[in-house]
């Protein structure tokens, strides 16, 4: 990837700090004073650049908070709390993440306070930017009034995705249009329908202003497709499949975006875990950007060191097996040697790096949702969901031969940590073999530095799926799940055969670790059904999910610092 194509990236942590100082200023001062020479929060995003400033911190606020490991970013709500995952690190309660709705969601929980700050922030920084961007002079942008929309239809974007997970995690919540300038202790929590009417604004004002695909100013940033799918997922939330429907068909049908179908890109000929698809290599480390990567609508960039902001993410580190814990072999020795790295072995493989067991997946999402096309669905097959570990030991007689727990006598003393943490499959779409680079001694750490998909063509397919089924047309939307499908050699799904939790399982096959589940769950309803039904934690069945669970609390912070107005708890906490 070319270092013109990461100017998100290149800015980031001077313009974090930046923002850190000005986001939290008041609007009045004691001299009042009228800056001309140096950045103020009065004349920050009055040109170009300061505008280009601001945006880049954005998309860096979104790729620290959302897409890290620091802040509980979604890459963990991914399958946490949902029916396709738990902590398999630890999987009873108490570990910090949702293994027990009952026990570790509470309103002070790190989990739900990093969400809604990190939420909340994010808005608050598009609102200083829309509220200055729209005061400026046009002759200061590329383009006059239209350069100056399309920073603030980014702004737009980015305030109503920030709302889109706000509003499912917590439902009422304050509707905030403008800047908070000074200290505001009197929130009111807006109705969901309020936020709603909000999002479908906004992303229809980034639809309309936003640059079309392949004209944008760098890879990663936000272009008309990806507004005008959050709005269908907007509408079909609100019960509007019509409405979702026509804004499916402008991504479908005016942008150019395709499924990929065939071999592309940097990994060919360098597979590393058998031979390979399309679907593989659009996972593959420099695939993500290309202009042949038809498939792409979000990229979240990322570059590797030394450049500065380049940023991380922690895939590797989240979704995989902790296999260099298992101990010993049968025989007694070492059961995995590793990389050799200064005159020692390092215990860590470098086509595995160090995974946590942070996201361990359920029965649903590694064997269920495969029974019918075992053989024949290339997304189960060994290079994208690798199912066979092997002990690395010279010196034991099981070098080199596929790890099974059934081969130690007597059996080992912990069978839960043995298939909830040390081995089970992994898609490898969360790993980077062979470009891990940092910690050498650990062979990447876990932390990857490939660019990763915040949307893709294949999910509108299926959300464009979801509103045929609630119109009434079941054959139409088989069509749009068999294209995706197809791709895979999947069996086609026949139109009797769709139904709403037919579509959540082949977002789980296609999607894994991409979508946010949680969300997905909500807006169908089905977070309760298919939680307590698919989550099979052996310490928590269930998660033991109560029906108050389908929203999140409110922060108790929140609560208490709200001292003008009623800040009332959700139901049941």
């Amino acid at each position: 990837m070319s270092k013109s194509s990461k100017v998100l990236d290149q800015w980031a942590l001077m313009i974090t700090m930046f923002l850190s100082v000005i986001m939290s200023s008041c609007s009045k001062h004691i001299l009042d004073e009228k800056p001309l020479d140096f950045l103020s929060p009065d004349n920050a995003y009055l040109t170009e650049a300061g505008a280009l400033q601001g945006i880049t911190a954005i998309h860096d606020r979104v790729r620290s908070g959302y897409y890290s490991f620091g802040e509980f970013g979604v890459m963990n709500w991914a399958t946490h709390g949902s029916d396709l995952g738990y902590n398999g690190e630890v999987p009873g309660p108490g570990s910090g993440y949702i293994n027990s709705y009952r026990d570790d969601l509470l309103p002070i929980s790190r989990m739900v306070v990093d969400t809604w700050n990190a939420g909340f922030q994010t808005i608050q920084w598009a609102n200083v930017l829309i509220d200055k961007v729209q005061n400026a002079n046009p002759d200061a942008f590329q383009g006059g009034e239209a350069g100056k929309k399309k920073y603030i239809a980014e702004a737009r974007f980015f305030r109503a995705w920030s709302y889109r997970y706000l509003v499912s995690t917590y439902g009422d919540i304050p509707l905030l249009t403008e800047p908070v300038n000074s200290a505001k202790a009197d929130f009111i929590r807006n109705p969901i329908s309020d936020i709603h009417n909000l999002m479908v604004e906004d992303f229809k004002y980034a639809a309309e202003n936003l640059p079309r695909r392949g004209e944008e100013d760098a890879p990663g940033r936000i272009t008309q497709g990806p507004a005008w799918h959050y709005l269908a997922e907007t509408y079909l939330e609100m019960g509007k499949p019509d409405l979702a429907l026509d804004a499916a068909n402008h991504v479908v049908n005016d942008y150019g975006y395709a499924l990929m179908t065939h071999r592309f890109g940097t990994g060919l000929g360098n597979d590393v875990w058998g031979s390979g698809d399309a679907y593989y290599d659009l996972f593959h480390f420099g695939n993500h950007n290309l202009t042949d990567n038809t498939e792409a609508m979000w990229v979240i960039q990322v570059e590797p060191p030394p450049t500065i902001g380049g940023g991380q993410i922690a895939s590797a580190y989240i979704f995989g097996p902790r296999y260099f814990d298992i101990g010993l072999t049968p025989d007694g020795k070492k059961g995995f040697r590793g990389e050799l790295f200064n005159g020692n072995y390092t215990g860590y493989s470098d086509s595995l790096s160090r995974p946590t067991a942070n996201c361990r997946g359920t029965s649903l999402v590694y064997y269920d949702i495969w029974q019918s096309d075992w053989t024949t669905d290339d997304r189960n097959k060994e290079h994208n969901l690798k199912r066979n570990f092997y002990f690395d030991n010279p010196e034991s007689a099981y070098d080199g031969q596929k790890i099974d727990f059934s081969l130690y006598h007597p059996a080992r003393p912990d069978p839960i940590a043995d298939t909830c943490k040390i081995i089970f499959p992994l898609h490898t779409k969360v790993a980077d073999p062979l470009h891990y680079f940092l910690q050498p001694n650990r062979s990447g750490g876990g932390i990857t530095h490939k660019d990763w998909y915040a949307l893709r063509f294949a999910e509108t397919l299926l959300l464009r799926a979801e509103a045929y089924l609630d119109l009434g047309q079941p054959d139409l939307a088989a069509a749009d799940i068999n294209s995706v499908r197809a791709r895979s050699e999947a069996t086609p799904v026949l139109p009797a055969d769709v139904n709403i939790d037919y579509i959540l399982d082949e977002r789980a096959r296609e999607l894994y670790a991409e979508e946010w589940r949680l969300i997905i769950l909500r807006r169908t309803g089905k977070l309760i059904e298919r939680v307590k039904k698919y989550n099979d934690n052996p310490l928590c069945p269930g998660l033991f999910i109560s029906d108050h669970n389908f929203r999140w609390p409110i922060p108790q912070a929140q609560i208490d610092l709200n001292v003008g107005a009623p800040f009332a708890q959700n139901p049941g906490y």
